[in-house]
């Protein structure tokens, strides 16, 4: 006997959100509720789905099997009623959009030939760039909506962060990296002293994720560093730490050949990650269009089915 429909959709909000409070919010209804839902399915398939770590749902083997079955057709039907809610009003017109750079150029072109060929009434103007200045864009009404790196979220904001609606997509780790040739030549049991000695491939010239990631796992952080290259450009930067020239901090999705051929050495001091979120940004009382909505389903879905990202729903 199959389990009951809406409580497997129940499960599939608490692997996403690792929280039952989190799914309750998403299914408007109570938390007490989705635990009932969570026991009853676990009574039926006579097993345990998730373990309590840290506050956070964590799920077993049991449950990431059964993620893997519920999670396309889930996916599907979404898709499908969505469809069919958009039978008579459907997405038109130009979609303004800001985000950061390496996000936007890897996945947003990608993302929209797909929503294209779904809606070809609808065309994309993108605009890449850096927190401050997409912010601005939305405050100024030059952008409908951005997708916003949250890392430096207490900068000045026009008008205050209050004023937009802030929604987390997607979460990214920062890693420290280099080559394999640079680690075996001089990371062998490297402690603080002598990491910082080491050469550094940086974003432009600043060294905040150095020093985040430092801070993350040694509790201290330097003051300066030796930057040997620095870019406006995280290929730049893989391809710089490819060529033996130092360590390199940035996003792990964008090297994850790499990585996986052993090219480039992630660096592990701790278990710590030193994370970014990627949020989509709008004003508060702005009312969302037909298509807006549209898209940003349609990007949730799509990143979900071609990244590594870890997506947030």
């Amino acid at each position: 006997m199959l389990p009951d429909l809406n409580r497997l959709k129940v499960f599939y909000h608490i692997f996403n959100e690792q929280s039952s409070t989190g799914a309750a919010k998403l299914l408007h209804i109570t938390q007490s509720g989705v635990s009932q839902h969570l026991k009853k399915l676990e009574d039926e398939l006579q097993t345990k789905l998730f373990t309590r770590v840290n506050r956070r749902l964590v799920s077993t083997s049991a449950g990431l099997k059964l993620y893997d079955i519920v999670k396309s057709f889930m996916v599907e039907l979404e898709s499908g009623v969505r469809h069919i809610n958009e039978t008579t009003v459907k997405p038109s017109g130009v979609l303004r959009i800001g985000a950061p750079s390496e996000f936007g150029k890897t996945y947003l072109p990608k993302i929209f030939a797909s929503f294209y060929r779904q809606y070809p009434d609808v065309s994309l103007q993108l605009e890449l760039g850096d927190p401050k200045v997409l912010f601005s864009m939305v405050s100024n009404g030059e952008l409908d909506f951005a997708y916003i790196d949250i890392l430096p979220i207490l900068m000045d904001t026009p008008g205050g962060v209050s004023s937009y609606s802030i929604e987390p997509v997607v979460s990214e780790e920062f890693v420290l990296a280099c080559s394999r040739g640079y680690y075996e030549k001089y990371m062998s049991d490297a402690e603080y002293d002598d990491l910082i000695g080491l050469d550094f491939i940086a974003y432009k010239t600043d060294i905040a994720l150095f020093s985040s990631w430092f801070k993350l796992h040694f509790d201290k952080s330097p003051s300066s560093l030796n930057l040997v290259f620095t870019a406006d450009s995280a290929g730049a930067i893989i391809s710089a730490i490819e060529e033996d020239m130092g360590l390199g901090i940035t996003v792990s999705h964008l090297m994850t050949k790499q990585i996986a051929d052993g090219s480039i050495i992630p660096i592990r001091i701790t278990q710590n990650k030193l994370q970014n979120t990627i949020a989509c940004v709008q004003f508060k009382d702005k009312e969302r269009t037909v298509t807006e909505n549209a898209f940003q389903e349609h990007l949730r879905i799509e990143l979900d089915l071609i990244s590594d990202l870890f997506i947030k729903s």
